[in-house]
């Protein structure tokens, strides 16, 4: 099947995947890296991270339009 007669399942991974690894690598890496760990660099990084990964998962909700009947009708259709 030629790369034209593909339809699109409208999910964007790019966007998605790069809110979580920043969420969950790269926020609690810097935390570990500046290395003075108290009550207010915790608490920022907490809501930063949930704050990308809700991002993450809005993005994700938002834009799939992947359904279960346009999964069942295969490939041929």
């Amino acid at each position: 099947m030629s790369d034209s007669q593909l339809r699109p399942t409208g999910r964007d991974y790019t966007p998605t995947i790069c809110l979580l690894v920043l969420a969950f690598i790269f926020i609690p890496a810097v935390l570990v890296a500046y290395g003075s760990v108290n009550y207010l660099s915790i608490s920022l990084a907490t809501v930063c991270s949930v704050m990308c990964a809700a991002l993450a998962w809005r993005r994700w909700t938002r834009s799939s339009q992947l359904t279960i009947p346009s999964i069942s009708r295969g490939n041929g259709e």
